[in-house]
């Protein structure tokens, strides 16, 4: 699934090519890509046509783009393989076209939702309070928002009785941080996955999420991580971060910091990958 990094991509790529637009046509070409849009596919394209496209705004892993002055907006999640992509009027259909959006200005192109797998999908949502669709409003800023707090989030992990990487993925301590990015902040900071979160000191946190920023800005900085053709940008490319990666991946290959060879384990029908020598096990509790 996309993480953080790989969700900006393609809102930057939403801002330039989408943004200031208005809705000509709107057309659902499988009703599971709006499954969460309970009104039905009729009412979905009949609210988006005529309309202007706002700023393209994003919260973890949402993205969505305000819809004229309605006080709705059109949510994006991407799920497994979800693409948005900005193609030509007139190209040929993508294979697992779902919805299709042409705009009053047909020189642009159009925009399209492609998703093989069929577990992302579009909807439109009212607005809470602070802008965010109502059905995130429970989603956390995600570190690269201004506004994170990091005390709060130091304060948060010291008092639920989990562990590291579960809390670094629960999108409601913290946002945008999947598998991959998780991997390799924990990495850096030379701490195991199943640390329970009570035991870390405030600049262990500080530091943890540090490293969560680097590596995000970092991921930014060449498109995001592709390991198949499923994420791409607006224009169809690829990401190049998984040429980077320290961790995630690695198994059995050396530590760039140590040398000694990484492992992979099973953890929640995923993967974590970790250095055995840099990242040790914790100790039982009492030990």
């Amino acid at each position: 699934m996309p993480e953080l990094p790989e969700v900006e991509v393609v809102r930057r790529g939403l801002e330039r090519w989408a943004s200031g637009r208005t809705v000509a046509t709107a057309e659902v070409l499988h009703p599971r890509a709006i499954r969460r849009h309970t009104a039905g596919p009729l009412d979905f394209t009949t609210r988006l046509e005529g309309l202007r496209v706002g700023q393209a705004m994003r919260r973890g892993k949402y993205l969505w783009l305000p819809i004229g002055d309605s006080g709705h907006s059109m949510l994006a999640h991407l799920g497994m393989s979800g693409q948005l992509l900005i193609q030509p009027t007139g190209a040929p259909d993508e294979r697992h076209l779902r919805v299709r959006i042409t705009f009053d200005d047909v020189e642009g192109g159009e925009l399209r939702f492609v998703d093989q797998r069929t577990f992302g999908g579009l909807s439109l949502h009212p607005a809470a309070e602070d802008g965010l669709p109502d059905v995130i409003a429970h989603i956390a800023r995600d570190p690269l928002d201004p506004a994170f707090d990091l005390p709060a989030f130091h304060a948060a992990l010291r008092r639920r009785r989990t562990t590291l990487k579960r809390a670094l993925l629960d999108q409601s301590l913290i946002s945008g941080v999947g598998n991959i990015y998780a991997d390799e902040a924990l990495w850096r900071t030379k701490l195991h996955y199943d640390r329970p979160t009570a035991t870390l000191t405030r600049p262990q946190t500080t530091e943890l999420v540090g490293h969560v920023r680097d590596v995000m800005t970092e991921a930014l900085a060449v498109g995001g991580t592709s390991f198949d053709s499923l994420y791409v940008n607006v224009n169809g490319q690829s990401g190049y971060f998984a040429r980077s990666l320290d961790a995630y991946g690695r198994e059995d290959e050396p530590c760039r910091r140590c040398g000694t060879p990484v492992r992979r384990r099973a953890w929640m029908n995923r993967s974590s990958y970790f250095c055995p020598r840099c990242q040790r096990t914790p100790r039982p509790a009492g030990a």
